[in-house]
């Protein structure tokens, strides 16, 4: 009765019963050609004994014509799929094999490093100082100075101390490098200090060379060059370092200029992912002058460039391969301190001391000089602080934690400091111009 009264229904119904049987028979056939090609694979004279058999599959029905189309639809569709997850396989197949091979790059430059360890000297061993040769310690030797009597902290630590009264001793613990981690505003008085003993340092080692080799010219050849120490610095202004070092330090000193961009605070649970900023401005008395670095527009040049070349203030370029192995023997030195660095997690980002200052005041001179404005207005904790106001709080804590001296530094030694100034005292009446106007609109 149901499908008498719905004439339409009973002819779906009639199309899905005929339907079920076509795929019925259909699979039937499948399956049955199935094992017959299975047969003729397996036997040859299947074919030959059942003609009518191979005919009926040479030439298929209208019914199969729709299978094959669909199959062949259904083909298409999944294909896609499936070149997806082939080349996806091989991608990752090429990932593991290239993390395998920086796994053992790293293996052998830690290795590498480990092989000839650095003698690293320290100069103001204070809480910074105290922060760098902590890991230091861990890829070399270290002696440290500094004006206060720091032994037991040493000892404790496993450097050796020596006292910044005694230069002469500290010189003659035979250093590959010596970074100067004290403040912005003592740093040109303590390279001044230095230089004296250096140069004594240097003479000295010079006259035994030569003494030892029967009174030969001991810069002769590379087997006989006397070189300086490396000398870094880790101030948070570049161009002012640079330039005193430049000016005063003895020229066989080569010279890193560096800022790790982080301190005890922030890198108390490792240096993993901090930023660590460098220039390498002297090698073997070259000096790499940044702005004729990059010669050419091409990024791989600029890389070559960067990693084997030098220009010199008169435009000469100098190749880090070039006769003098004392360029190699330099670069090598200065490669072994930044990968310690390196080994400890940092993000490497090779800058300019220009730059970097440019950089420096848009960001961390006037994060300074936010904290300290907001921080003379005597701010404090509310029983409704807002998140944003939190974060303001944070910023007073982090940057009054520092000393005056380190803000006062970031001004007076930076030459664009004045510039962020300015522009935030122009921003400032810019900011509450408009709030008198919106002022005199609603009046």
């Amino acid at each position: 009765d149901y499908c008498s009264c719905r004439p339409n229904i009973r002819l779906v119904l009639l199309i899905v019963a005929a339907i079920h049987l076509s795929t019925a028979f259909i699979m039937s056939e499948t399956s049955s050609s199935s094992s017959f090609v299975g047969r003729v694979h397996a036997d040859p004279s299947a074919s030959q004994a059942c003609p009518t058999k191979r005919r009926k599959l040479d030439t298929p029905t209208t019914t199969t014509i729709l299978s094959s189309s669909s199959e062949e639809e259904e083909s298409s569709n999944n294909a896609p799929s499936v070149v997806v997850a082939g080349k996806l396989e091989e991608l990752k197949q090429r990932e593991a094999e290239l993390a395998s091979m920086l796994a053992e790059v790293r293996r052998e430059k830690l290795s590498t490093l480990r092989s000839r360890p650095l003698s690293i000297g320290v100069i103001g061993f204070g809480r910074f100082g105290q922060f760098i040769a902590r890991s230091f310690q861990k890829y070399g030797r270290v002696v440290v100075t500094s004006r206060s009597d720091y032994t037991d902290i040493a000892n404790a630590m496993g450097v050796t101390y020596v006292p910044l009264a005694t230069p002469e001793v500290f010189l003659e613990q035979d250093l590959d490098v010596i970074v100067v981690a004290v403040s912005i505003m003592s740093f040109e008085q303590t390279i001044r200090d230095l230089v004296p003993h250096l140069r004594k340092n240097i003479e000295s080692r010079r006259r035994r060379l030569e003494t030892a080799e029967g009174g030969g010219d001991a810069s002769s050849d590379y087997g006989s060059v006397i070189r300086g120490p490396l000398i870094v610095d880790v101030l948070s202004v570049k161009e002012h370092a640079r330039q005193i070092m430049l000016d005063l330090l003895p020229a066989e000193c080569d010279i890193l200029c560096t800022h790790p961009m982080f301190g005890p605070d922030s890198g108390k649970d490792g240096w993993t992912g901090l930023t660590f900023v460098y220039e390498k401005t002297r090698i073997n008395q070259v000096v790499l002058d940044p702005r004729a670095e990059d010669t050419s527009s091409s990024s791989s040049n600029k890389n070559n460039m960067h990693n084997e070349e030098f220009v010199d203030s008169s435009g000469t370029v100098h190749s880090v391969h070039e006769d003098s192995e004392a360029h190699v023997e330099g670069m090598d030195r200065m490669e072994r301190f930044l990968s310690i660095w390196e080994e400890e997690g940092c993000r490497m980002i090779p800058l300019s001391c220009r730059d970097h200052d440019a950089y420096a005041a848009n960001s961390q001179f006037v994060t300074h000089l936010m904290g300290r404005i907001l921080g003379s207005q005597g701010l404090s904790k509310t029983p409704i602080d807002t998140k944003g106001f939190q974060s303001v709080l944070k910023l007073i804590d982090g940057t009054t934690a520092d000393s005056f001296d380190l803000f006062y530094g970031l001004y007076k030694f930076n030459q664009n400091s004045q510039n962020t100034i300015v522009n935030l005292r122009e921003a400032m009446d810019e900011v509450v111009e408009k709030l008198r106007q919106m002022e005199q609109k609603e009046g």
